[in-house]
């Protein structure tokens, strides 16, 4: 099998585009080519770097979750760095007019409700408002593109964790949601996409033989990315996600839960990919910091045969069935996340939304397929 590679592997190849230029980076410790390099200092060594853009959790992929940045200088390269994850996530006329070309390299985790896509998002509208190209450097989706699961996002439920009406998991690289925003919602930014080489739709990321490097402090493997998923719901509840834990979105649970019971009642569904571990942890930050949480962990024994969306439903199904102390804590966030308030309200049972979210991620699947890059 011949090896893949992401975009930056092959940014030589874009060399006509980049030199003499003055370039804008939004970037992370996750954005490296296949040797670690990080993705900024070989623009800064190859080309004309002049300025920095920060992503939620920072250039440098030290803050947590939410936590606002501020506009910096990157000691190593001095150059300014933009924060885009604070009281402005949007980029100022003034600092596009300081370069001719904005470049994109961030890993993405393949889930709607991970906000790396609408800073590339607001980054391409901006601009297309300034007339400053883009060109985004693919990397391979952790997750796959052969899958995808969940249903669409609704009107009223957009926000900086879903701008758009596609699935939980949309199975596509980040330079193809590029290519099917840019179209299908008239944005018109000048976009570039530097494709991944010898990638197939099919694969996963074990088998593209990558190096995983954690695009955000919450999701340090390619397991809790996937079951990411379907756990990311619990955010807007009372029951712990496994954050100020080693498997953050691995394993939940609340101080009110009955381990083994829930084990056992999750066990009953013999669902495919995973096996049911009654688990007891105490976060060190976070929802119970400090407090010993009982719940359990999600096993992948076949990650491809795993639906980690149907998992998170079912999960969150037999926790609220058992127990009366379950409440949602962030009611607008969490329907956010699952899309609607179909979930949260109880308006459809778990079987009728797995049903619809079928349908509605299928229906995606096709309409988005004039932007692939990649074939099955």
């Amino acid at each position: 099998m011949n090896a893949v590679y992401n975009g930056i592997d092959t940014i030589r190849d874009y060399r006509a585009l980049l030199s003499g230029r003055r370039l804008g980076v939004i970037s992370n410790p996750s954005g490296v080519d296949r040797g670690l390099t990080a993705s900024i200092d070989i623009l800064a060594r190859d080309f004309r770097l002049t300025a920095l853009f920060a992503p939620e959790h920072g250039i440098r992929g030290d803050r947590q979750a939410g936590q606002a940045i501020a506009d910096d200088i990157d000691e190593a390269l001095q150059v300014p760095v933009y924060s885009l994850h604070g009281q402005r996530k949007r980029i100022a006329s003034a600092q596009l007019s300081a370069i001719d070309l904005l470049v994109y390299d961030l890993q993405d985790v393949g889930a709607r409700f991970y906000t790396y896509l609408y800073t590339l998002s607001y980054a391409m509208e901006d601009c297309a408002r300034q007339g400053v190209p883009l060109l985004v450097l693919d990397r391979v989706n952790p997750l796959g593109c052969a899958v995808v699961e969940g249903p669409l996002l609704r009107d009223q439920c957009r926000s900086f964790v879903g701008m758009y009406p596609m699935p939980v998991r949309y199975g596509l690289t980040v330079g193809e949601y590029a290519r099917w925003i840019n179209a299908e919602f008239g944005i018109g930014c000048e976009l570039h996409v530097a494709p991944c080489r010898n990638y197939r739709r099919g694969m996963s990321f074990s088998a593209c033989g990558l190096p995983w490097v954690s695009p955000s402090p919450n999701i340090p493997t390619p397991a809790s990315a996937l079951l990411y998923i379907g756990t990311c719901i619990f955010e807007g509840t009372n029951v712990s996600e496994g954050r100020g834990t080693t498997r953050p979105f691995e394993q939940i649970g609340a101080p009110f839960i009955d381990a083994r019971r829930l084990q056992e009642r999750l066990a009953q569904h013999e669902l495919p990919g995973v096996i049911w571990r009654a688990t007891h942890f105490i976060p060190t930050s976070g929802k119970y910091a400090g407090e010993l949480c009982h719940g359990v962990q999600a096993h992948i024994s076949d990650s491809v045969a795993l639906r980690p969306f149907s998992v998170g439903m079912w999960l969150l199904h037999e926790i609220r069935e058992q127990c009366r102390d379950f409440a949602w804590t962030a009611p607008e966030h969490a329907d956010r996340l699952f899309g609607d308030d179909a979930l949260r309200s109880g308006r459809e049972d778990i079987p009728a939304i797995l049903a619809r979210a079928e349908r509605e991620s299928e229906d995606f699947r096709e309409r988005s397929r004039p932007y692939w890059l990649y074939g099955d």
